[in-house]
């Protein structure tokens, strides 16, 4: 199943992507594209939905839009409407199931002076459902968290279990192959604040381009994901440490490596198997 696209067909899916409602886009875009990974559309769906909540959330969460929602919500509870009712909300006004919830639940936690409850406590609940004083908030907002992929306290930590499972696939596959490593938390009892998850100590060869080191990201590299780590990480790797490579786990759109005026990065979707390694002669 193929998980390096082509512009052509990452363009191509994200036009149907931003047409589809929130829920259930994975399955519609599986019998569209059944040449890509399950995978790999996982991880375009997430990253879609982000980056459009992103730039709405501001908008869909404004104090008229909460009251108009919550409004909304306590009507279909007075007539005894079945359960699932901020989940239809949520595809009505293309606000995450999650965010959706801890939206209502801030609301009706609403001081008499109109003021928010604190974010501590909207955190808590959102947290351990059953601590919420109404029953059936308590159940719609359980569904929510149960329903959305993408964000809430399910979704964060899964994000964070799977990037750590892919950290520690690659440090095993490296001892594996007999390359020598230094891992994060060596490099930073190092000193070292900005570090790669893999500092090779001898460094290696792929497709006749030394490498030093090694970053591991559990996720899909379209143009903007790859600009945005280019700023924030990989280019301070470049300049502390030489080349490196990249491996996005889920794929990555074609030609992303135009990007880097000169400095070589590599990009890769898993540890490549052709690697070089430089031999140690005693003195």
């Amino acid at each position: 199943m193929a998980r390096v696209l082509s512009k052509t067909t990452y363009n191509s899916l994200m036009e149907i992507l931003l047409k589809l409602p929130f829920r259930n886009r994975v399955q519609t875009l599986r019998k569209l594209f059944s040449q890509i990974s399950v995978d790999t559309l996982i991880c375009i769906v997430a990253q879609e939905c982000q980056r459009r909540m992103k730039w709405s959330h501001g908008r869909l969460t404004s104090l008229e839009a909460v009251e108009t929602m919550y409004k909304r919500y306590i009507k279909s509870i007075s007539m005894c409407e079945e359960p699932g009712i901020l989940l239809k909300l949520s595809d009505e006004v293309g606000l995450t199931p999650a965010l959706l919830a801890r939206s209502i639940v801030e609301r009706h936690y609403q001081r008499d002076d109109k003021s928010k409850p604190s974010k501590l406590l909207v955190s808590t609940l959102m947290k351990n459902t059953a601590l919420i004083d109404d029953r059936d908030l308590a159940f719609e907002t359980y569904l929510c968290l149960l329903e959305d992929d993408d964000y809430g306290s399910i979704a964060e930590v899964t994000k964070q279990s799977l990037g750590y499972e892919y950290e520690i696939r690659l440090r095993l596959e490296l001892e594996e192959c007999q390359v020598t490593f230094l891992h994060e938390d060596h490099l930073r009892a190092k000193g070292y604040d900005k570090t790669p998850d893999i500092k090779l100590e001898i460094p290696i060869a792929i497709d006749g381009q030394v490498i030093n080191w090694i970053e591991s990201k559990a996720l899909f590299g379209d143009e903007e994901v790859h600009r945005g780590y280019l700023r924030d990480q990989l280019f301070s790797y470049w300049n502390r440490f030489g080349p490196g490579l990249v491996i996005y786990w889920f794929g990555f759109v074609e030609d992303l490596e135009k990007n880097h005026q000169n400095r070589t990065i590599l990009i890769r979707d898993s540890l490549p198997r052709n690697m070089v390694l430089m031999e140690q002669t005693a003195l």
